[in-house]
């Protein structure tokens, strides 16, 4: 089966329209139609079903063009290791990752990545929604929780403790909270995700749980916004330490409540399938538990976590 056939079908998939994608590869519609229809007959099925407006992917489509896509990026990333040689990886790492991480964090981490190893390059997605790994075009994303998806394969990166936060001038304004009961009388930040906010707070002290609805006169479905919101002193908010581990070390906001602490989380990356998990793959994973321990390593030692030792 010819490799640039299936480029063509897998940009047919990405656009859902013969003529975008030919365009986008710079070549006629009638040639990306030829090379759709060459590896439909080969396949012995219909890849796409076609309606006057656009094309939507069949069910053998849905099932094939993502193995299609793992097999190009892998002989793509063969040819990238032999070019800059065995010892140094490349290939393009097409990750979602959620807005604050992924802006403050893991994008800097990653150019730091792609400075010692010149052959790999960059397609991130930016969004605190689920991913689809097909009809988002990418390979792995960097999500926190523990996949639930058996079909799911991934990496755990680390532990993430969550940490209630406010600036010192809030607190110093409204008071600072000693025990969960207090947050009643406080404004919270909350994370959204479809439209229902994150306003139920769970704490926990020796084994004993404490949950507090909160009242709030903010929320976003954007992580990022959330944070800024923190920092500009309109409330208290409970944010993983990795996303606001600057303002933190910065001394712009404060671990409140270090005693009462919510719910750990876990940092995850993860893939559609076993062929997905790539040598790009496998060095962002080690980066990136080597940046997040070290980050996590500061913050302890300067007391905003506790020890373990």
């Amino acid at each position: 089966m010819n490799f640039d056939d299936l480029t063509v079908v897998l940009k047919v998939a990405e656009f859902r329209n013969i003529t975008a994608a030919a365009t986008s590869l710079d070549m006629r519609a009638a040639t990306a139609s030829a090379a759709v229809k060459r590896v439909e007959h080969e396949l012995g099925v219909e890849l796409f079903v076609r309606s006057t407006r656009q094309l939507r992917l069949s069910a053998a489509g849905e099932k094939y063009l993502p193995q299609c896509r793992q097999a190009l990026t892998l002989m793509d990333e063969a040819r990238q290791n032999i070019r800059f040689g065995t010892e140094t990886v490349a290939g393009e790492i097409r990750l979602s990752v959620s807005s604050d991480l992924g802006r403050n964090r893991v994008v800097p981490w990653i150019d730091q990545l792609m400075t010692s190893h010149p052959g790999l390059s960059l397609r991130v997605q930016i969004t605190d929604s689920n991913v689809d790994f097909f009809r988002d075009s990418v390979d792995m994303a960097l999500r926190y929780g523990s996949p639930s998806d058996a079909n799911l394969y991934g990496f755990k990166i680390c532990d993430v403790p969550r940490l209630l936060c406010a600036t010192p001038d809030y607190l110093n304004q409204q008071g600072t909270p000693i025990h969960p009961h207090d947050l009643t009388g406080h404004s919270g930040l909350f994370y959204q995700l479809q439209d229902i906010p994150y306003d139920l707070w769970t704490f926990k002290r020796d084994g004993e749980e404490y949950r507090v609805k909160m009242r709030g006169n903010r929320a976003s479905n954007d992580g990022d916004l959330v944070r800024r919101w923190c920092i500009a002193g309109q409330g208290m908010a409970v944010k993983s330490c990795l996303d606001i581990s600057d303002d933190l070390l910065s001394g712009r906001v404060m671990n409140v409540m270090p005693d009462y602490t919510p719910p750990v989380s876990e940092l995850w990356l993860i893939c559609p399938t076993r062929q997905s998990i790539t040598p790009a793959m496998r060095l962002l994973r080690d980066h990136l538990k080597q940046q997040c321990q070290s980050l996590i390593n500061a913050m302890t030692k300067r007391g905003i976590l506790p020890s373990h030792d």
